[in-house]
């Protein structure tokens, strides 16, 4: 005899992702809102293309039919607000690299900290998992 399984509201689950303080969980929802975002992001893998951005960031962005906001977020290197619109951070690493910056310096600003602050959590060992564990509930 078989149990009945209840059903999952997949959409429920995935929204209590946001309830989560500082984090931003890459769902399938913002893979298909960040698609040009990232595409673009991986067309920096090629010399060329990083030599056509760095010389008309504005103008390169225009072939990739980004969101307004996700085109500001790019030319302003906000890199929650590209997480916002559905970037990865793993192929926006090809931008800051473009950059000539470390994924040490990206995982910082997108922590508000700066690149040796960063380190030196990380160092002693990471987050406090003392604070706030949720928006709805303040804890």
């Amino acid at each position: 005899m078989t149990e009945k399984k209840e059903r999952i509201d997949v959409h429920a689950y995935l929204a209590e992702f946001d309830d989560i303080p500082g984090t931003r969980v890459f769902t399938a929802q913002r893979a298909r809102r960040g698609y040009n975002l990232n595409q673009f992001a991986m067309s920096l893998m090629k010399a060329e293309n990083r030599e056509r951005f760095k010389a008309d960031q504005s103008a390169y962005l225009d072939e990739w039919n980004l969101t307004p906001a996700a085109k500001a977020a790019v030319l302003a290197r906000d890199y929650n607000a590209m997480i916002d619109e559905g970037g990865n951070v793993y192929f926006l690493s090809k931008l800051f690299s473009t950059d000539g910056k470390s994924f040490q310096f990206a995982a910082g600003s997108m922590t508000g900290m700066t690149q040796e602050e960063y380190a030196q959590m990380m160092i002693d060992g990471g987050r406090s998992p003392e604070g706030v564990r949720s928006i709805k509930g303040g804890f």
